[in-house]
């Protein structure tokens, strides 16, 4: 089977991938799509260290193909979208409903994949760039049929991801301001989950003047190229402040930018070792500086919703398709994602 595998040197596509058959609480899926984010592209430039080779791909859509013993959620021909996270659901964390902080599912990738006789590591327990991959029962969550699967795919990363931050972890209320920094995939996203959540002010920051269209689309109040003029429209400053773009000189502008009692989201994925400083004593007045894994998401409640919001028009899920590749022109889908010309590439079988 095709496949997107990285050496360590170079991306491949190879058609002689093989993956092994679903054991116990496993489900194997025929994937449809795959949206290709910069957390991809950060484990190809270093950013993202990762044991190779590695199949890539971790925001993927298709149609369950078999299931292990003790699976009984899914089906064969469920359509399902993935998440990224294997998480046990029995550890402490799992218990209080905190799945994105389980111990078991960082750090421990597995390698249910094999090329040229060698074992392949598994990218973010998912791996959905390729025809076929293996996961843990409780990251395969179903969704309507009705839901295309393209659309569906960006659901397990970039919508968690961004909504997710919004809703879980920072909280927005109605009325409250909010500043998006950066509006790629997870930005977008964080835009139309401030517009969820009844923000008054959205204000987005993008230095690219051809994304303010899509960003105001999203639900973008006021768009601005540079963070020099966010005073002008937040004079007080905001109560909640994103960054999704991994610059630590942008970690410290959000800070700058909060008012009293505001909030700084961090979402961006920055070098391993990048370090970030701010004045301590700007955060005196309540203020707060905030990580976020994966939204702060409980995927088997959080897809099922997004799915239903999508099908009822609240939720934009087809405007994040910029632009579908066959697998085969991950080159070209990759070039495109890196210079911003789409805000979500998604590669099809």
């Amino acid at each position: 089977m095709r496949g997107v595998i990285f050496d360590g040197t170079r991306v491949r596509v190879v058609t002689d991938l093989e993956v092994r058959e679903p054991g116990p609480g496993e489900v194997r899926v025929a994937i449809a799509a795959a949206g290709l984010c910069h957390s991809d592209l950060s484990v190809v430039d270093g950013t993202i260290p990762f044991p190779v080779p590695v199949v890539l791909g971790h925001e993927g859509a298709g149609i369950v193909e078999a299931v292990g013993v003790g699976v009984t959620h899914v089906a064969p021909g469920d359509h399902v979208a993935l998440s990224t996270l294997a998480h046990c659901g029995t550890c402490p964390d799992c218990d209080r409903g905190r799945p994105t902080m389980c111990r078991h599912a960082i750090g421990r990738p597995g390698r249910p994949f094999c090329h040229d006789g060698l074992p392949v590591h598994q990218f973010a327990a998912n791996s959905a760039f390729a025809e076929r991959t293996v996961v843990k029962a409780v990251q395969a969550v179903r969704v309507p049929d009705d839901v295309p699967l393209p659309s569906a795919a960006l659901i397990g990363c970039g919508v968690l991801t961004g909504v997710g931050a919004v809703l879980n972890r920072a909280r927005v209320d109605r009325g409250d301001s909010v500043l998006v920094i950066g509006t790629g995939g997870v930005g977008l996203n964080v835009l139309q989950g401030a517009r969820l959540a009844g923000a008054l002010r959205i204000v987005a920051v993008d230095a690219n003047p051809a994304k303010e269209e899509v960003a105001r689309r999203f639900g973008a109040t006021d768009f601005l190229t540079s963070m020099e003029g966010v005073r002008d429209v937040l004079p007080t400053g905001a109560d909640h402040a994103f960054e999704c773009v991994g610059r630590v000189e942008l970690i410290r502008q959000a800070v700058d930018a909060l008012d009293r009692h505001g909030q700084a989201i961090l979402l961006g994925v920055p070098p391993a070792t990048a370090e970030a400083s701010f004045r301590v004593s700007s955060l005196y007045l309540d203020k707060s500086v905030l990580g976020c894994r994966y939204g702060s998401s409980r995927p088997q409640r959080d897809i099922v919703l997004y799915a239903e919001l999508y099908r009822r028009g609240r939720l934009l899920l087809d405007e994040l398709v910029t632009r579908t590749y066959p697998v085969e022109d991950f080159e070209k889908a990759a070039a495109d994602a890196r210079t911003g010309r789409v805000a979500r590439a998604v590669l099809t079988f």
